[in-house]
Order: C-alpha cells, then structure tokens, then sequence
C-alpha cells in the first residue's frame, strides 16, 4: 500500500511490464504513497485508520491464502481483535493493544482447521505488527513523523534502486528458491541507495550521529529485502503469484507492505527497547 516502486513485483522482479500494467502501477504509487505520507503527517485517528485498514486487508489475504475464503467466522473474529487492538493503542494503552493481537491469535487457533492453525496464528501476528508498529513509532510526539518518514525513504529507494540495479548489473541470483529474478547486486544497491536516503532525510531534519543513521538504514534494508523474500516464500508455500488483486497493477496488499512490515517491526522493537513505549522515535534515532 506504502510502496512507492512503480516497477518492482516482490517475487519476480525481472519479468518484463506490459505498459498498461506498468501505467496501472504508477498510478497506484502516485495515488498511494501521498496518501501515506500524509496519514502519517496528521498522525492521530487518521494514521490509525490508516494502517488499521491496510492490517485487515493483510489478515484478510494471508487468510485466504492459507485456508481459503469461506472462513468468515475465523476471520470476523481476528479481525475484531485487530480492530480494537488498533483502538486500544490509539488510546495510548499499547500493552493492551498487544494482548489483544494475542487474544485474535488465539481465535485463529480456536477456528481454524487443525492442520493450518499455525498459519493463521502466525496471520494475526503479521497484520497485527503492520498495524502496531508503525503506530507506536507514531506515537511518539517528538520524533514520530520523522521515523515514519525515514521508514518510507528506506524501504522505497530500496525496492526502486534495488530494481533497477538489477536489471542493469543482473549477476548471480539472490534466493533463487525462493524469489527467482532477485540479484546480489540489486539487492546490494538498494542497501547503499537506502544509506543515501536516510542520510538525506535526516540531514533534512537535524544534527544526528551520521554512523548511527548508515547502520540503521543497512540493518532496516536488509531487513525490508528479508520481509520480501518471507513474503514470497509464503506464497509459493500455498502456490499464489500475488496475495490478492486489490492494487491494480500491483496486486495484494501484503505484495506492497512485506518489505515495509519487516523494517517497522524491527525500528520498534529498537526503538521501544531503548526508548519505551514513551519515546520509541527517540530510542531509535539518538545514539
């Protein structure tokens, strides 16, 4: 929903763009991406319901991936949780909001058929952390816009200048198992072209320890190619190309936010480590 990359396919990144799909693309990244930019500017009951809607759509397509559409019960249940753990830590109770996505995992376990009950769990858990962790980075009233900020400048110039390097450099493949047309050295430019990016961004900001920011932005890029990948695993897992069509052009929700999931996972776990749940922002970006 966040990614900016007009181009990329999480799974098959090389394969040639028809130029109407390409068009439908583009438009999806010039209609999304202020979107979220913007949410995150206003930050509050907006930027809530913003990550709350991309959380259900998340569950909703991880769900019917693993175990089909006709679960509705199960998935009105997790849903639910999803939903009140966003309003709970809207409210500023994020340890209640965590216990609510382990209330929704639990419901899955209950619901869901015996042999893909670890799945489902799992499903609450991933649309649980894309709607948690970048509200609780939000949260803080200092720093909070600009972490979303550097989050977005990192994940989309990696997807972007990741993309493009490998389609000029090619080279040996990244995880052919699992992700076929990734390459080393599109995966090693859009590191270094993350770097760029953050220093920018942060230098737009303020005066910050600039060794901090490179290791920060190497440590989330790797992680957003790592979410990527997981991704993709995913759904060769249950034989999917895309997690669902809702993006023209781009097709699920999860396809767009992998990358980004995994990066915000690991900016709040850092940030809530060494700030708290008072100042994960400060925590992550003062070193």
């Amino acid at each position: 929903m966040v990614d900016a990359d007009p181009v990329s396919s999480s799974g098959d990144a090389g394969r040639p763009l028809s130029a109407n799909n390409l068009a439908l693309r583009v438009l999806s990244a010039v209609v999304l991406a202020p979107l979220a930019l913007f949410a995150a500017y206003l930050g509050g009951w907006p930027f809530a319901l913003f990550w709350g809607a991309a959380a259900l759509a998340v569950l909703w397509e991880w769900i019917t991936l693993v175990v089909g559409p006709a679960y509705r019960l199960m998935f009105s249940s997790c849903g639910a949780a999803i939903v009140i753990a966003g309003f709970v830590a809207w409210l500023g109770r994020p340890v209640a909001a965590l216990l609510m996505v382990g209330l929704g995992a639990f419901a899955a376990a209950v619901f869901a058929p015996p042999e893909r009950r670890l799945w489902v769990s799992i499903g609450v858990g991933y649309g649980g952390a894309m709607l948690l962790a970048p509200m609780f980075l939000r949260a803080d009233s200092i720093y909070g816009f600009v972490v979303i900020v550097l989050l977005f400048a990192i994940v989309w110039t990696t997807d972007i200048v990741g993309y493009f390097a490998g389609r000029a450099f090619g080279g040996p493949k990244l995880l052919p198992s699992v992700s076929p047309k990734k390459t080393w050295s599109g995966a090693i430019a859009g590191a270094a072209g993350a770097v760029i990016a953050a220093l920018l961004v942060m230098g737009l900001v303020g005066s910050f320890n600039s060794l901090a920011i490179i290791i920060i932005a190497l440590v989330l890029s790797v992680l957003a190619q790592f979410g990527d990948l997981f991704e993709s695993w995913v759904k060769r897992q249950f034989g999917a190309k895309d997690s669902s069509h809702l993006i023209p052009g781009h097709g699920g929700v999860m396809d767009r936010l992998d990358g980004f999931w995994a990066a915000a996972f690991a900016a709040c776990l850092i940030g809530l480590l060494r700030g708290g749940f008072d100042g994960p922002g400060r925590g992550l970006l003062l070193w």
